[in-house]
């Protein structure tokens, strides 16, 4: 349930919303992988805008969904025209081309834009990361400050964190959705074994954070927090609070839960945890990462 009048209001930071204009918007921004299915119309943050009071949400960072500059454009006009509470984005960047990208930035020196995130589980070339163009993008994040979100959705792009994290040691990582642990194995599966020992690999970098999200879309149907607690708990144990942030994914999550059921079940799994901890992962965590 919701935190209400009986349940502390400690301030969340919804740290990974998405929005598109399937019309591609003023910007022209294009969604390939959009094709059909639920996904497949325009989502706005006038949707979730009314229940963010009900979970003290006070801070948005709008994540990338196209690899594009239009999309960053149209990302940072949302926050400005759309947002109910202070939002902050996590665009894209060509990063393949270190040139490129410092222009890019340059015409885009707004405090808003955060971070940087590139659909890596989509890239033909499974080891984009490790590229030595790549590379040199990269450092242009390290100087400029940013961070970058890896959607590490596969257990070979999880595994390339560690090297790129030591290749880049003053840049902040943020791994989404914990690697996209397999919850629907269930915690004692072969797979989740796997899944642990690599998460452990990648904490040992004390430059990435990680997000707890987009869990329920790979968790059995219908889902319940405790389907997750194992996994959060795994999380917990390898980065602590300090490094933990959670995140809605709306609306990919809706594939497995509207937005309140989503929310309530991230409260959920950290309840347990003390007053300060949970500051932390709700919203200290992320001020400190997408600063």
């Amino acid at each position: 349930m919701p935190p209400g009048p009986g349940r502390d209001r400690i301030p969340v930071t919804d740290t990974h919303v998405h929005v598109w204009d399937l019309t591609g918007g003023p910007f022209g921004v294009h969604y390939p992988w959009i094709t059909s299915g639920p996904l497949h119309r325009t989502h706005t943050l006038t949707e979730i805008a009314p229940h963010l009071p009900d979970f003290a949400v006070d801070r948005l960072i709008l994540v990338q969904a196209s690899d594009s500059l239009a999309e960053t454009d149209e990302l940072l006009r949302a926050a400005d025209d759309e947002a109910p509470v202070r939002t902050d984005v996590v665009g894209w960047l060509p990063l393949a081309d270190a040139g490129a990208c410092e222009e890019a930035l340059t015409r885009r020196a707004d405090a808003r834009l955060v971070g940087v995130r590139h659909l890596i589980h989509d890239e033909p070339d499974t080891e984009w990361m490790l590229r030595p163009d790549v590379a040199d993008g990269m450092r242009v994040l390290e100087r400029s400050g940013l961070t970058f979100d890896a959607v590490a959705e596969r257990p070979d792009l999880v595994a390339q964190i560690p090297t790129v994290a030591e290749r880049h040691p003053d840049l902040t990582l943020v791994l989404d959705h914990l690697g996209k642990p397999p919850i629907a194995s269930g915690w004692h599966s072969e797979p989740a074994r796997e899944w642990a020992a690599q998460l452990r690999e990648v904490s040992r970098a004390e430059t990435v954070r990680a997000k707890i999200s987009g869990l329920g879309t790979v968790s059995p149907s219908p889902w319940r927090p405790a389907h997750w607690q194992p996994f959060v708990d795994h999380a917990l144990e390898c980065f602590g609070p300090s490094r933990l942030m959670i995140g809605s994914d709306w609306p990919v999550s809706t594939l497995a839960g509207d937005y309140p059921t989503v929310m309530a079940g991230l409260l959920d799994v950290v309840a347990m945890l003390s007053e300060d901890e949970r500051r932390a992962i709700l919203g200290a965590t992320a001020a400190r990462t997408y600063s």
